[in-house]
């Protein structure tokens, strides 16, 4: 099956779900009317049984529809946008959204308010305004293609935009943040891996969360990609009943390198809307990091961040920044001290 033959066939409505899982589509309706739905064949087959580790990721909840205090744009993306598709919140580094679509919507999202809608579309003259915006912006040398999933791009598309921000002589890196070679592995086509290789020094970032998504198709996908020569990176979330438990965390990190791909962040949830009952204390999170020590490679050691709301960027979750901890969390940043809330969403 090819990918695109994947993305055709992917479950996208309750009604899918409850053909194959046995299950009420009722309560599922109005989450996936809100945040869109959708699951790959390749996925779904990962799944065991009703809210397992992968069901958890991508099956709409009805927690999702709890009311909290936190925001929509949890990053605050908004204020950091020179022009539609550009998020520019570092002096060296921008974000250029190039994708509204993801092969797979994952329920923890932070911008899951925007993906898969209209409001995280952006036209072809947008995407070029963006690329205007950061040839016109010197101080910019790393590029990050995001949205949505790059990888969703046509290869002459993606070509075109790595192309034209490849001839910026400030721009000296270019990444890519995509979660197809967990969840549509079959894109990462030789063809493909021959395009990257051409825009080198170019980097990829993955996004494995769970041990039992490192599956022989998505162990050849990045296979394919480190052998033409693209450095591997992979940013977890700490979810929680999906790997806030040390002996999964040190099994996911041992085969992350086995398959040449680096554990580079463990992000502490963001603070999405609709998300809080993903969240895990940070002590879980520190317990992890203190676990892989001495038991596994540094190189397998991701750094454990968050990304506070507000736009500050990304704070080392380390004890010594954490000022306060309980029911919520004092970190203390470059910007000051942030609060977060530090226990998860109780059950409904």
């Amino acid at each position: 099956m090819t990918w695109k033959s994947q993305l055709a066939n992917s479950i996208t409505t309750p009604e899918q779900l409850a053909a194959h899982f046995g299950i009420d589509p009722e309560p599922l309706r109005a989450v996936s009317a809100r945040y869109p739905l959708r699951i790959t064949p390749h996925y779904l087959d990962l799944i065991e049984e009703r809210n397992d580790p992968l069901w958890r990721q991508s099956v709409p909840d009805l927690h999702e529809l709890v009311v909290d205090d936190l925001p929509e744009d949890s990053l605050n993306e908004e204020s950091f946008s020179p022009v539609p598709a550009v998020v520019h919140r570092y002096p060296d580094r921008a974000l250029l959204l190039v994708s509204g679509q993801c092969a797979g919507y994952c329920r923890f999202c932070t911008r899951k308010n925007r993906v898969g809608t209209a409001a995280l579309t952006f036209t072809a003259k947008q995407i070029a305004a963006g690329i205007a915006y950061i040839k016109a912006t010197p101080g910019i040398h790393d590029v990050i293609l995001t949205g949505g999933d790059p990888l969703l791009l046509d290869d002459d598309r993606l070509g075109d935009i790595l192309a034209q921000l490849h001839t910026i002589p400030h721009v000296e890196i270019i990444r890519i943040g995509s979660r197809v070679p967990v969840t549509l592995p079959e894109r990462i086509t030789p063809q493909l891996c021959q395009l990257l290789a051409r825009f080198q020094p170019l980097y990829l970032n993955t996004h494995f969360n769970h041990p039992r998504e490192l599956v022989a198709a998505s162990i050849m996908a990045c296979a394919r990609l480190a052998d033409a020569g693209i450095p591997l990176g992979n940013q977890t979330v700490l979810l929680r009943g999906v790997n806030d438990d040390p002996e999964v965390m040190i099994e996911l990190c041992r085969g992350l390198l086995k398959m040449r791909v680096r554990p580079y962040y463990l992000h502490h949830l963001d603070q999405a809307h609709g998300t809080a009952h993903f969240r895990v204390p940070v002590e879980c999170g520190l317990e992890i990091i203190a676990a892989l020590r001495g038991r596994i490679s540094g190189l397998g050691i991701p750094q454990y961040v968050v990304d506070p709301p507000g736009g500050q960027g990304k704070v080392p979750l380390l004890p010594e920044n954490l000022l306060q901890v309980g029911e919520t969390i004092k970190v203390r940043t470059n910007c000051g001290i942030v609060e977060l809330p530090n226990r998860p969403l109780k059950a409904i």
